[in-house]
């Protein structure tokens, strides 16, 4: 006779979860960061200690607790996500949808193509730091514990709106948020979660969504 294993009540937690998680990241970002900037003047440490240090405790560490937590609930293991073989040659055509999508915009828009003077080894440190963060709240996490077989999209529409949502703090520390919307820049955050999204659910691994966030960060970084 085989014994029911207890469900967890995920609902209740992940909104708890999300209301903590936002407050303290806002708060971070309107006003940590800033008090941070004021006694830490070396960029290279600076970005160290906020993407490293203070994100990897407030996103990364809950993250897994949380995964591992749910881990008979979770769509993809804590363990799989970092160890399932995946076959790279699927999601090249991704990278490189990347590669035209940010060349052609920067020689349009610059009409010329050259790597951006003020990239620096902070901007490396962001890259590396904002892609495995990021991408394990959103992905390793938040749509982990609510995809299912069955049920795809939902939780990846929902999950682009939360994503959308967690850049509204830095948007405002940094005078973006208003045209950010009115140039509609602001849609490519979505669009982007949606095909980190996709690219976790498919390849049942964590390492997918996580290097396409930084190939696009680093073109970012490097051309704009």
């Amino acid at each position: 006779m085989k014994v029911k294993t207890e469900k967890k009540a995920k609902i209740p937690i992940i909104i708890i979860y999300s209301l903590v998680f936002y407050g303290v990241w806002a708060l971070w970002e309107l006003f940590g960061r800033s008090a941070v900037g004021s006694v830490v003047s070396d960029e290279v440490i600076l970005s160290f200690i906020t993407e490293g240090i203070v994100k990897v405790l407030v996103w990364v560490l809950p993250a897994v607790c949380l995964v591992r937590y749910f881990r008979d609930e979770v769509y993809i293991g804590l363990k799989d996500m970092f160890t399932n073989r995946v076959k790279l040659l699927k999601y090249i055509p991704v990278y490189l949808v990347f590669t035209v999508y940010l060349i052609i915009g920067t020689f349009i828009r610059k009409g010329g193509l050259a790597v951006s003077d003020s990239f620096s080894c902070s901007d490396l440190i962001d890259v590396l730091f904002v892609g495995i963060t990021e991408e394990m709240v959103f992905r390793g996490w938040l749509l982990n514990v609510s995809v299912s077989e069955k049920r795809k999209w939902l939780p990846i529409i929902i999950n682009a709106v939360m994503f959308l949502l967690i850049h509204f703090p830095i948007w405002i520390a940094n005078g973006m948020f208003i045209d950010s919307f009115t140039s509609l820049n602001f849609l490519c955050v979505p669009i982007l979660s949606v095909i980190f999204s996709w690219s976790f659910i498919k390849s049942k691994s964590i390492w997918i969504p996580i290097t396409l966030h930084m190939y696009w960060d680093l073109l970012t970084c490097l051309f704009y």
